[in-house]
């Protein structure tokens, strides 16, 4: 497996904005890009849907949703549809959501159903304070099974059970960029990207198998990190 380039940058704002710079460089390129949930995220689908309104030649997914329907407070779909999707040219059909609203079980396997073998070009992850990603939790079950969409328990508030895409699925992606900023993060991110590999810390087994993994971290979620 690859290692993961690390791109540090001042504030949650720059963050966002590069991160909204690859998407719009995805919407010129096509194909198949996964959305995660976040406030920082949230900024960068904004400045996204500013800089590159035509999503056209793109095919949106999801990392993982919690079982609520898809205008609730915690939904993720319904935050990109706010933040993104609602000011977009992108035809419905290329928008596959997660319907966490059918429950954990019969969610993901409608999903992965939809899934298929398609390959992910751009995957786009958060980092929980606790190390998970997606809805990967630590030391979780999950983080061993083999299937590419899982139902999941979550490991934190707000405890909604989830659909998530597998650990196998996420590094099979061509191209995976972790999204994090705030001091909140700084152990995480020390967990994930400067000590070994455990399922203590979800994000530190995320690897691209055969393209490019790149963490793009503001100076706070980056302090702890080994000089």
């Amino acid at each position: 497996m690859s290692d993961v380039e690390l791109v540090i940058l001042e504030n949650a704002e720059e963050v966002a904005a590069l991160v909204a710079e690859r998407l719009a460089r995805a919407t010129r390129e096509g194909g198949n890009v996964v959305l995660t949930g976040g406030t920082t995220p949230e900024l960068a689908y904004q400045e996204a849907a500013e800089r590159a309104p035509d999503w056209s030649k793109v095919d949106v997914w999801f990392g993982d949703e919690r079982c609520v329907p898809p205008d609730h407070e915690h939904s993720n779909f319904g935050m990109a549809r706010r933040a993104l999707l609602d000011r977009l040219d992108v035809a419905p059909q290329a928008v596959h959501r997660m319907k966490g609203e059918l429950g954990k079980e019969e969610g993901a396997a409608a999903y992965e159903r939809e899934l298929g073998d398609t390959r992910l070009d751009l995957l786009l992850l958060g980092l929980g304070s606790d190390g998970h990603i997606a809805s990967l939790f630590p030391n979780a079950p999950t983080l061993r099974q083999r299937e590419r969409v899982l139902p999941a328990e979550a490991g934190l508030e707000p405890f909604i059970d989830r659909v998530t895409l597998s650990l196998p699925t996420i590094n099979g992606a061509l191209e995976i960029l972790f999204v994090v900023s705030g001091d909140s993060k700084a152990d995480a991110v020390k967990r994930a990207f400067g000590l070994e590999p455990s399922p203590e810390t979800p994000a530190s087994l995320v690897r691209a198998t055969e393209g490019r993994c790149t963490a793009i971290l503001d100076r706070a979620a980056a302090a702890a990190l080994p000089a």
